[in-house]
């Protein structure tokens, strides 16, 4: 049976979106310092394609561990999901591309994707706009990979959900 998808979720500028004000229905809580602001909507549509099976959920944030011991249950994510942190990758991994861009996180999505050749990924992270000029060249070279950037002041919108879905939705 082919495994589903990854998603690879960031928290910061996804879940956490950078809000004075929140909306109807938003939530608000403090982790380690930190003031966090999330739509239990968007968060219970990502656990909920996670326990379908449409996807695997793994972590591909700063909060590494910290997201599933601290953040996980309070937000209402599955326990236990499979972290990528920038201490957890290999010495020298990434390749010419990765090292000279800096950003670890490209190198984390660049190793799952070499740790199952073909297998589809969705990356959201709100940075990747930014790393657009180093992320490019890997990205017209494996199709399989949707990324989506979230504007960081609203975090994951379901309109983006949607794109998703639908891009879930295409043969692979």
């Amino acid at each position: 049976m082919t495994p589903p998808p990854v998603l690879l979720l960031d928290v910061d500028g996804v879940l956490n979106a950078v809000r004075v004000d929140l909306p109807e229905g938003w939530r608000r809580g403090r982790f380690n310092g930190y003031v966090l602001s999330w739509d239990p909507t968007v968060v219970a549509r990502l656990r909920a394609l996670h326990e379908s099976g449409r996807v695997e959920l793994q972590w591909l944030t700063t909060w590494t561990e910290m997201a599933d011991r601290l953040l996980a249950e309070p937000l209402q994510l599955p326990r236990g999901l499979r972290t990528h942190g920038r201490e957890l990758l290999p010495t020298g991994y990434g390749g010419a591309r990765a090292a000279a861009s800096g950003w670890w996180k490209l190198a984390a999505a660049q190793q799952v994707a070499r740790a199952e050749p073909g297998r589809r990924i969705v990356w959201i992270d709100d940075d990747l706009a930014e790393q657009a000029e180093d992320i490019s060249e890997w990205l017209a070279a494996n199709g399989q990979v949707l990324v989506v950037a979230p504007d960081y002041q609203l975090g994951l919108t379901h309109e983006e959900l949607d794109r998703i879905e639908a891009w879930l939705d295409l043969p692979g």
